[in-house]
């Protein structure tokens, strides 16, 4: 089925590695324009944005720090100028957290929550000028939202607010039409057998259901699916990516 995605005018935060990248360039391959940012200059945003110019001329890199409000505006700002408005948002920034409870600081506390729920907060709220009607919001959040993990209460609670935060927002812009949907990926990775350890690799693949933990293309291929027209009906929900873990 045609997803409705050509032409569509697309943001993604934390685009240049990861679940990003494999959601903007998906974004771009169905014909969609992109507008990717990224915080750290380097190889990765350079590569994304030499794949992004050979899928279309429409497509975008930009270098923005999304915990901070008026980097945020200006990443807006460059979306309603070269874009001309957004159909789509995806909230992809984010960062992991370990630690033990009894050790837990506020500066740990604050940065997993800046960048997995305030981060997501600011740039919605600074784009509902630009989202049109029927628009589609999709924020990033995990699985273990609804299953919590040791050692990272406050990792778990800050993807718990997200999933509260989309929530709520459903109901409030779905007069406009504008659906809010949450895609909560398990443990992803391009290469798991280069990226953990085999005991916890074992482990994982173990307790899995389908036997494979997910790579970005298959949190991406969920994405573009709230976002097209497949899922115009769908808003509020929260869509597991985790093998069945």
């Amino acid at each position: 089925m045609d997803q409705g995605l050509a032409g569509k005018r697309v943001l993604i935060t934390g685009g240049s590695r990861g679940i990003g990248r494999a959601t903007a360039l998906a974004f771009a391959r169905a014909g969609a324009r992109v507008v990717a940012c990224h915080h750290r200059v380097g190889e990765d945003a350079d590569s994304l944005a030499h794949e992004l110019k050979t899928l279309g001329g429409g497509n975008l890199v930009v270098t923005a720090d999304v915990t901070d409000r008026a980097d945020v505006a200006r990443l807006v700002r460059i979306c309603r100028d070269h874009l001309g408005g957004l159909d789509v948002l995806v909230n992809n920034v984010g960062v992991d957290g370990r630690m033990p409870f009894a050790k837990l600081d506020d500066a740990e506390w604050d940065r997993v929550f800046d960048h997995n729920v305030t981060a997501a907060y600011r740039v919605i709220q600074a784009s509902l000028d630009v989202l049109v009607d029927g628009a589609s919001v999709v924020n990033v959040g995990a699985s273990v939202a609804l299953r919590g993990r040791p050692m990272s209460a406050h990792y778990t609670a800050a993807k718990a607010a997200l999933l509260g935060l989309s929530r709520s927002l459903a109901k409030e812009l779905g007069p406009r039409g504008i659906r809010v949907n949450t895609v909560a990926p398990g443990v992803t990775a391009v290469a798991p057998e280069k990226e953990l350890p085999p005991p916890v690799l074992q482990h994982l693949l173990a307790a899995t259901a389908l036997g494979r933990l997910a790579a970005p293309e298959d949190v991406a291929g969920a994405i573009l699916f709230l976002a097209g027209d497949a899922s115009r009906l769908v808003t509020g929900v929260e869509l597991p990516v985790d093998g069945g873990i």
